[in-house]
């Protein structure tokens, strides 16, 4: 049975950025990760074990976050990395990184980048 999971619009304070003020600075992100995986055995044991743990999924995102890069595909692509090493039974995986009020001549909410595997 395969199930799909989001950890939608997780918030984090990071220095992504080619600017030199968005490394001094630093700016607002947010990640989104979707991924499926065949989660069966969960879904009949009730037992966090036979899941992918959204703690430790986050943990892995912050963590990747913490590291400076200057481009947002960058740490996108590293969170893909790191959480699909650490949990193999994903089957596809998604992750969305925007940054709040990027340093564009122009009004919006947010750019974003969205890789997936």
């Amino acid at each position: 049975m395969k199930t799909s999971i989001e950890l939608k619009n997780m918030h984090f304070f990071a220095y992504h950025g080619v600017l030199e003020h968005e490394t001094i600075h630093g700016n607002n992100f947010s990640v989104t990760l979707r991924f499926s995986a065949d989660l069966s055995e969960a879904c009949l044991s009730d037992d966090v074990a036979d899941t992918v743990n959204y703690a430790q999924v986050y943990d892995l995102v912050k963590e990747e976050m913490a590291k400076p890069s200057r481009l947002i595909e960058n740490a996108a692509y590293r969170i893909l990395r790191r959480v699909k090493e650490a949990f193999p039974q994903i089957e596809r995986i998604e992750v969305e990184l925007a940054k709040m009020n990027p340093p564009i001549a122009g009004r919006m909410d947010h750019s974003a980048i969205t890789i997936s595997e």
